[in-house]
């Protein structure tokens, strides 16, 4: 059986959608006791034969025909009849359990301390909003002013504000006279009503507000939260404040998004209001805690099988299915199995008791719950389901601890035609939520054509939860994509392909519908398949989308996904800000240059980072600088070199059209405490982008860096940071002037390098050490200098050189020199007139008697030349 609602979850590469949500919900028919088919001719069916075994069920009824609760309702309202405003609005009640909580909830707005909590937990159908609207109509009729109500939805408060007015009947205010009700004029909220002004006794409101908006709380005296399970535990935490507290939580049902709420919140306010009235001082000044919980139903009988029908057809009330974990196995040691969808749907009772199971998980990991999402589970053809298991003993004839789900939707193979049409059109399909982001973002028309994997959903135990399943179960699926389970022989691995769905038309032929008895089937593949025995998909990449939170962001960044996605307009719900990530998957069939961890989606997300920190003093001003870091994951630990112009030559260009000299002394003026901060309050955003695109390679600490951001990209003030950060804003300063130190000292150094670059070098000389030792080198230089003394000395003595000396022997000039007495003077010496002179004179007319008749030769030689010449 086909529906309309298959179209939606038809992509481009999937087509095909199952009718197994049909097909279960056919099969849990005949296990309705309260169900009859039949056929246009009224003709019971074989599927409820069990109707003719019908017995009409006792009930207990007193003589005026009402039973043990419509009694006790009755005594209620007569002895609450007197008392205003309780004894009007209590006549509105239909249960006792309504009417108990309504008087409830007006002992607390009588008390008018604004220090009550007051929670009512029930299923669905049990008139929880209709109570609370009566509360506030009470509260109303007791004076309070300011009345704030939030929910996830406008249009989640209808029944709500239907009993408020009912409630102003019952205290007779008339509409236009004492009232108005205003209507939204939001589309998306569908005419649903936002407020009713009050003016009987003086000027009172009733103000719907979205969970986000806690900061409009300043003069709230009491704050209704209706269907508080649906809002994030930490927006929930943020609107409570010093007024009275209405809460109302689904603990089943799909407008119930988990038991966080109740397991959690409501067990720490019953703590601090247990701690607070162990004192008198505590008691007097702490605030109470009242929880209130409806078990009749107002919407079935008491018992009705068809609510129980519809719990465990639609998964509504699974919160009793999550078993407690018989061993909690280390991460390392756990498997991840594919989960069959035809066997999960058959109605078989094992598959039954896993689906609920499985649910249970979704619930208790606050996922939004409809049977919308059932079906898409279900039916999808793109969609998938994998599980983590513990070691399995398959001795033991019992179904394993789920300890983590995982459910994936495969996208992308988007024809380059089709994304080109999208383009241009400016229309995206549904489905394929990431190629089609991906291909808005960039403008981008190849992406869409690869294929990949969104994680739709992850849920972790609740008894195991922060135990690294979770991480583990990614882990393994992130390696099975990439082929890395599978074994080397493609022949040993089963791919299991899920069973294909007769129409109803053609089954129609095949039998009658009073011979056919539905059941069942048989011959199902295995429930659970190891992915080791199943082909993986060829994918590229893997991704997810979620609301953008601290915690969610570091575990996906924990597990290398980067983002390439942050919408700017945040959730009107949640006020969180989508998110989405992707995780390149290695693959064989794209080639990338390999130079970063990223693959082929390095340039995008380079492009992503640099956007992103253009926004951040626009849409994302406000977001936590925290988040805002793991976001840009800045290089903040640098190698301490120095800056060198080939590294830095590239900046240098860019560096001198964004500062000017006059910029540079203004920052070395701040930097020495010579100027103040807004001296160089423009230089920050110029310095602070150039860093985080690492562009200035500085080393900084984290809290430095956080400094940056704030002040230079968000365009935060230091008060802002004071509390943000929880320092002082001396030590904030501190931070922040090291940073501009840090930054002058590289942009000073780099500069300084460019001059010397343009001086004229000297020959650098080379030291080399000796290839002798200290002792011979001494020896030798010993040896030279003799050498040289003993060439000295032989030069001295060489006998022409004594020649000069020479003295003939004339004894005339020695009597002359000795002509005292014949003795020698005292000083030693004897001075004799030296023949040198003549001797030099003798030597010389010799030799120039010799060279003159070699000139007369040359001469006569010359000219005996020229004769034969001539």
């Amino acid at each position: 059986m086909f529906m309309d609602v298959h179209d939606r979850f038809r992509t481009e590469s999937h087509s095909e959608a199952a009718g197994r949500f049909n097909e279960r919900f056919l099969l849990s028919l005949a296990s309705c006791k309260a169900c009859v088919v039949m056929d246009d001719e009224l003709n019971i069916l074989p599927i409820s034969s069990h109707i003719r075994s019908i017995t009409p069920v006792p009930v207990k009824e007193d003589s005026e025909g009402l039973s043990e609760a419509e009694k006790d309702l009755k005594n209620l309202k007569e002895q609450l009849i007197d008392d205003f405003p309780v004894g009007p609005l209590i006549r509105k009640c239909c249960t006792l359990d309504q009417g108990k909580a309504v008087v409830t909830f007006l002992d607390a707005v009588l008390d008018k301390t604004l220090r009550s909590t007051v929670a009512l937990l029930a299923a669905r159908g049990r008139g929880k909003s209709a109570a609370l609207g009566l509360a506030i109509a009470g509260a109303i009729a007791a004076g309070y002013s300011n009345i704030f109500v939030t929910a996830p939805s406008p249009e989640n408060l209808k029944t709500l504000f239907e009993f408020v007015c009912k409630g102003f009947d019952a205290l007779e205010y008339k509409e236009h006279l004492d009232f108005d009700v205003v209507k939204s004029n939001n589309p998306e909220f569908k005419k649903a009503t936002v407020r009713i002004n009050i003016y009987k006794q003086h000027r009172q409101t009733i103000q719907y507000i979205q969970p986000h908006e806690h900061e409009k709380l300043s003069q709230v005296e009491l704050l209704v939260v209706d269907e508080a399970a649906a809002i994030p535990l930490p927006v929930v935490k943020a609107l409570l404040g010093p007024y009275l507290v209405f809460l109302s939580s689904t603990v089943n049902g799909y407008e119930g998004t988990g038991r966080s709420l109740s397991l959690k919140l409501l067990q720490q306010l019953e703590e601090q209001s247990r701690e607070s009235a162990k004192t008198v001082e505590g008691s007097l000044s702490g605030r109470l805690f009242k929880k209130i919980e409806l078990s009749e139903s107002i919407r079935y009988a008491s018992g009705d099988p068809i609510e129980s029908w519809l719990h465990a057809l639609l998964c509504l009330d699974v919160t009793s299915s999550i078993p407690h974990i018989s061993r909690i196995p280390p991460p390392s040691e756990c498997d991840l199995y594919y989960v069959n969808r035809d066997t999960l749907f058959s109605y078989h009772k094992e598959s039954e008791l896993f689906l609920q199971r499985m649910m249970a998980l979704y619930v208790a990991s606050h996922y939004k719950n409809s049977p919308n999402d059932l079906q898409l589970m279900a039916d999808a053809p793109a969609h998938h389901l994998f599980v983590l298991l513990g070691p399995v003993d398959e001795s033991k004839n019992q179904l394993p601890d789920i300890l983590c789900v995982i459910q994936v939707c495969l996208e992308g193979q988007i024809s380059r035609k089709s994304a080109i049409r999208s383009l241009s059109d400016g229309y995206q399909p549904s489905g394929d939520q990431i190629p089609w982001k991906f291909c808005e973002q960039f403008q981008d028309t190849v992406f869409p054509g690869l294929s990949g994997a969104r994680i739709v959903r992850i849920a972790t135990h609740p008894g195991v939860m922060r135990s690294g399943y979770g991480s583990q179960a990614v882990e393994l699926l992130a390696r099975y994509f990439e082929g890395q389970l599978t074994p080397i022989s493609e022949v040993d691995v089963e791919n299991v392909t899920e069973t294909p769905h007769v129409r109803v038309t053609e089954a129609a032929e095949k039998a009658s519908l009073l011979e056919e008895n539905l059941k069942p089937r048989t011959n199902l593949p295995p429930l659970l398949v190891h992915v080791r025995e199943r082909k993986p998909e060829k994918l590229h990449f893997i991704g997810v989308s979620f609301g953008l939170t601290l915690d969610l962001f570091r575990f996906w960044r924990k597990h290398r996904f980067a983002p390439f996605y942050i919408g700017q307009i945040p959730s009107t719900v949640t006020g969180e800000h989508t998110c989405m990530v992707i995780k390149p998957l290695n693959n064989d069939d794209i080639e990338d240059s390999g130079s970063d961890q990223w693959g082929f989606f390095g340039p995008f997300y380079q492009d992503f980072r640099r956007r992103f920190t253009r926004l951040l003093h626009l849409s994302f001003r406000e977001m936590e600088y925290k988040l805002a870091m793991s976001i840009l994951d800045p290089k903040i630990n640098f190698m301490e070199l120095e800056p060198t112009l080939s590294t830095s030559n590239g900046f240098l260009r860019s560096f001198k059209e964004l500062l000017s000299p006059h910029d540079m002394k203004r920052l070395e003026a701040y930097t020495n405490n010579l100027a103040g901060f807004h001296l160089i309050f423009d230089l920050v955003p110029i310095l602070a982008h150039l860093y985080f695109e690492g562009k200035l390679p500085v080393t900084l600490s984290y809290a430095q860096a956080s400094v940056l951001l704030c002040i230079g990209l968000q365009g935060h003030s230091f008060s802002y940071l004071e509390g943000q950060m929880k320092l002082e804003r001396e030590q904030i300063m501190s931070l922040f002037i090291k940073v501009m130190k840090k930054f002058y000292k590289y942009l000073y150094g780099i500069s300084s390098k460019e001059i010397e670059s343009t001086l004229p070098r000297l020959k650098e000389i080379v030291m080399e050490p000796h290839s002798i030792s200290v002792d011979e080198d001494l020896k030798n230089a010993a040896k030279q200098v003799e050498d040289e003394m003993k060439s000295k000395m032989e030069g001295s003595l060489n006998p022409e050189l004594l020649q000069q000396y020479a003295i003939v022997d004339r004894d005339a000039d020695f009597e002359n020199a000795l002509q005292i007495g014949g003795k020698v003077l005292s000083g030693g010496l004897v001075s004799v007139k030296s023949s040198r002179n003549k001797i030099e004179k003798h030597g010389n007319q010799k030799e120039s008697h010799k060279s003159g008749k070699k000139r007369s030769k040359d001469d006569h030689g010359s000219k005996s030349n020229k004769k034969k010449k001539s």
